[in-house]
């Protein structure tokens, strides 16, 4: 079991941070290779032209590491996950007959490409809501979207868990049931990846994305993505010059290549190479990977299981253990409390907590305390 990490990070004193969902603090070694890559720009002759390419690799291999990928050359440097799901968009035809499937309230990064695809081609896109009920509400919602997979079925575009409340999804059956009808299986795990267990083998979707600045603890404007067997041969959105074959030879460079780079490197980023950002995202990783997501997810749950019980005991409302993430879950308040004053309260109280439709999401990490929960549960009760 992990224990308080909290001196890895430069929180200030008297603040209590339950919002990584929103954005990770920066921990303090991968601020340091931030500043390392600002001073290495000072005097461009110490950047060779092997460092285009050396940092790339370290990171893809602590990706492919981090969701159990054994070949790292399925993986692609991106900006955002919505980069990353525009170029699975763009290699996918859609027939009229067919549908795109996408969960209620889904982050827009994830829906619009959806959208976009089935208004070009003329078909479906059909959104599988959560029941309106409080009563095993993960479990029906997870029935639902398997009953909707079905024969018309082309693509089923989604979270691991739901982004605003933690919804956990059954990926493994869901995956099952997308083989059984010949879908594609895209996933934006941009709210789970680095603090929740994902394995590639066990789930072999045909796209998982992520961005780096929330559960990988990266900095902003870079992420990574897998791309499987299915789009080895498609055509990336931009065309830049690294992501060719044989770009490693700058001076052949105007010796024009058709073909690209292998697996997925064609994906990838025009200048993923940033010498700032880049070391910045291997730290991070590094890191998560000492962790483990395993262990992240424990800790998690360890500290924030006194506070929700509390919470339950007094009419508050929380999805079964089942059914969410420990890292990330929703608390909806019972009839009579207004949760404008309870946003009030919280930030004078130096509390940090997202509203996300009529959740209050809460998103603890390894700099938590438990006390730091039980104090804001007890405020919530007030």
């Amino acid at each position: 079991m992990l224990s308080l990490q909290r001196s890895k990070f430069s929180l200030p004193k008297g603040i209590t941070y339950l919002n990584c969902a929103y954005m990770s603090p920066l921990l303090k070694q991968v601020e340091k290779a931030g500043i390392e890559g600002i001073k290495g720009k000072r005097n461009p002759l110490g950047v060779s032209t092997k460092e285009f390419f050396t940092t790339g690799e370290l990171l893809r291999k602590q990706f492919a590491k981090l969701i159990n990928c054994k070949d790292p050359k399925r993986i692609a440097i991106i900006p955002s996950a919505s980069y990353g799901m525009a170029n699975a968009a763009n290699n996918i035809k859609l027939r009229s007959s067919e549908k795109v499937i996408v969960m209620g309230e889904q982050f827009p990064s994830n829906y619009y490409p959806w959208q976009r695809l089935c208004l070009d081609y003329g078909a479906r896109l059909e959104t599988i809501a959560p029941p309106q009920t409080r009563t095993d509400r993960g479990k029906i919602w997870n029935e639902r979207i398997l009953n909707a997979i079905d024969k018309d079925t082309r693509i089923v575009a989604m979270g691991h868990v739901h982004w605003a409340d933690g919804t956990l999804y059954n990926l493994k059956e869901i995956r099952k049931r997308t083989l059984e009808v010949g879908a594609l299986l895209l996933i934006d795990a941009t709210q789970s990846v680095g603090a929740l267990p994902f394995s590639i083998q066990g789930i072999q979707p045909d796209v998982l994305v992520c961005a780096g600045y929330k559960w990988m603890m990266g900095p902003y404007s870079i992420g990574l993505a897998y791309y499987g067997p299915y789009f080895d041969n498609g055509i990336p959105i931009e065309e830049n010059w690294i992501n060719r074959l044989n770009s490693e030879d700058f001076a052949g460079l105007v010796n024009y290549e058709v073909a690209y780079q292998p697996g997925a490197l064609r994906y990838e980023v025009g200048e993923h190479s940033n010498f700032i950002l880049a070391p910045m995202m291997l730290e991070a990783l590094r890191q998560i990977n000492e962790w483990t997501p395993k262990y992240i997810q424990e800790y998690c749950s360890k500290i924030s299981r006194k506070s929700i019980a509390l919470l339950r005991e007094n009419d508050f409302w929380v999805e079964d253990d089942k059914y969410r993430s420990s890292h990330l879950f929703g608390i909806r308040l019972p009839g009579g409390k207004d949760i404008e004053r309870l946003k009030v309260k919280l930030k004078k109280k130096n509390i940090s907590v997202s509203v996300r439709g009529d959740a209050i999401r809460v998103s603890p990490h390894l700099y938590n305390q438990e006390k730091e929960l039980m104090n804001f549960a007890r405020i919530l009760i007030e």
